[in-house]
């Protein structure tokens, strides 16, 4: 068995259902191996794409996405989704090629230090130098991707560690009906592996009881509670108990733009995304208690300060990570546990004190709500005969049902995107570019869902700024048999910036990009246009 026999079974053994790829130095004996195992490989035309769908797997399914690219730049490309999973905290794999071992540092081709470039944005990065210690890197790096917060991982493999023969190397079936295991035997670097692999990021803690009790006492107590759910409490699969509590003891929630979101249907408690270009409802400058569920300190929760936060604001953050509990801000009591279970318990501390509920604070948070978004519910000003953001959002939610997997790539139209079809809602099924705000993933971020839902029905709005980024890809979904709807928002421009530049009276400068045919384009690539 070759190492990279090796690398496809352990990745097999642990559910990966494919890998995005971009050929080159370092990679053939991974895509052979693959081949032969029948480990489905999708191929990009670019780096970053692939590691974009690897990113937007894990933010769907909550599992690892792994992607695998060549060496130097191909790396760097790549690192582009690595840096989305580590603002997101998403469980992602890098695979990187590398030239022979005996030329590392040498100047060898595309010589240089990945491991070092990938550090900074990983949870567990390693320069792999003996095809024995294959099998316990994979474990390691899926080990730290799925643990506590999730977050990316880094193996860089040179090519001879690839093609190698393992020495010792025995294999047996697995007892949960996973494909063969490997056992390393007495190898130096021999490990006890089994098939109860860490494949997923929930992670299942419950908080000190006196503590959560401490925590609803203070929700209890407030005037004006309001939760703050973040990507955490997807990750903790955390939605059904959030909104039990919320409903229970009648508390305004709201999600940080970008976050995942996990309420699937409107809700009366749920009161739209926070830290949004486009603005929100006076909620958090006027709360005297924020509750923080799995989500960061940041301009999203305008970092804290005071002001335009209260100075006698109070804090509880729950967290499954323990890193995360005190970051920014020291909370008045810190819940480590997951969202989901934490929120669970809440409820029973609740029921069995027998709390009054924050009806009149939930009504007036209501009524701020709908006097804010009433703005955008009106279409506004345009040239007679012209579309605008308005027009194609109201088409849009015509069109989405509770089967279509839908994602937004783009800041101008991703604004109304949110705005009008987010007020009551934030279902796990919309889809966006995560914390990092970044544009262009969009196409390749399709295609990965169409991957994880094949029977369902996938439609990407993107902005003509973001489209650019990866509209290769549709040739490569064209050629692996990867359907999906875009509707293009097309204003030849970065609409925000230009936008922006008009409000403050200054001139249009590198924001205007001129006109283009996507729908020749698109035809050109092999896909169907309008």
């Amino acid at each position: 068995m070759t190492g990279a026999e090796l690398l496809v079974r352990e990745l097999q053994a642990r559910g990966v259902p494919f890998v995005s790829v971009l050929c080159g130095n370092g990679l053939a004996p991974f895509l052979s191996a693959a081949a032969e195992a029948d480990l489905r490989i999708v191929d990009t035309r670019n780096e970053q794409a692939a590691s974009y769908m690897a990113d937007a797997y894990a933010r769907l399914t909550r599992k690892v996405g792994v992607c695998a690219v060549s060496s130097g730049i191909a790396h760097v490309n790549a690192m582009a989704g690595l840096m989305n999973a580590w603002y997101d905290g998403t469980p992602m794999l890098l695979i990187t090629g590398a030239s022979a071992t005996p030329t590392l540092g040498r100047g060898g081709f595309q010589d240089c230090d990945q491991v070092a470039l990938a550090r900074p944005l990983c949870k567990y990065v390693e320069l792999v130098t003996r095809p024995e210690r294959i099998a316990q890197a994979v474990h390691e790096a899926f080990a730290a991707a799925t643990s506590g917060k999730p977050g990316p991982t880094h193996l860089t493999i040179p090519t001879d560690v690839l093609s190698a023969e393992v020495d010792g190397i025995a294999t047996g079936e697995g007892t949960r009906g996973h494909k063969p295991i490997v056992s390393l035997g007495q190898t130096p670097s021999s490990a006890r592996l089994t098939s109860n692999y860490r494949v997923g990021a929930v992670n299942i803690a419950a908080a000190d009881e006196g503590l959560v009790g401490e925590a609803a006492e203070m929700i209890a107590q407030s005037a004006r509670p309001v939760i703050v759910a973040g990507g955490g409490v997807f990750y903790a699969e955390g939605g059904e108990a959030l909104l039990g509590f919320a409903h229970q003891a009648r508390v305004p929630v709201v999600t940080p733009i970008w976050d995942r979101g996990v309420v699937n249907e409107p809700t009366e408690e749920f009161l739209g995304v926070i830290g949004a270009a486009s603005g929100e409802p006076r909620l958090l400058e006027d709360a005297d208690l924020l509750v923080l569920a799995g989500t960061a300190v940041d301009y999203r929760t305008r970092y804290l300060d005071s002001p335009p936060l209260r100075d006698d604001l109070e804090l509880v953050r729950i967290d499954v990570d323990p890193g995360q509990l005190h970051r920014g801000v020291e909370p008045d009591v810190a819940l480590l546990g997951d969202p989901g279970t934490v929120f669970d318990q809440l409820a029973e501390a609740w029921t069995a004190a027998g709390y009054d509920e924050h009806a009149g604070w939930l009504a007036e948070a209501k009524q701020r709500h709908r006097e804010f978004y009433s703005a955008w519910d009106q279409r506004p000003e345009a040239p007679t005969g012209a579309m605008v953001g308005f027009d194609l959002v109201q088409e849009l939610r015509k069109a989405i049902t509770d089967d279509t997997v839908f994602l937004v790539d783009g800041g101008n139209i991703g604004q109304w995107a949110h705005m009008m079809l987010c007020q009551n809602q934030y279902p796990e099924d919309l889809l966006t570019c995560g914390a990092s705000g970044v544009v262009g993933w969009g196409v390749p971020g399709a295609l990965a869902a169409k991957l994880v839902y094949p029977d369902r029905p996938v439609l990407l709005l993107s902005g003509d700024g973001s489209i650019t980024f990866g509209i290769a890809e549709f040739q490569s979904a064209v050629r692996q048999g990867l359907p999906f709807v875009c509707v293009l928002a097309n204003d030849s421009a970065w609409g925000i910036v230009v936008s922006g530049q008009r409000e403050q009276g200054e001139p249009i400068v590198a924001s205007e990009l001129g006109g283009c045919d996507y729908v020749q384009v698109v035809t050109g690539f092999g896909g169907r246009a309008v």
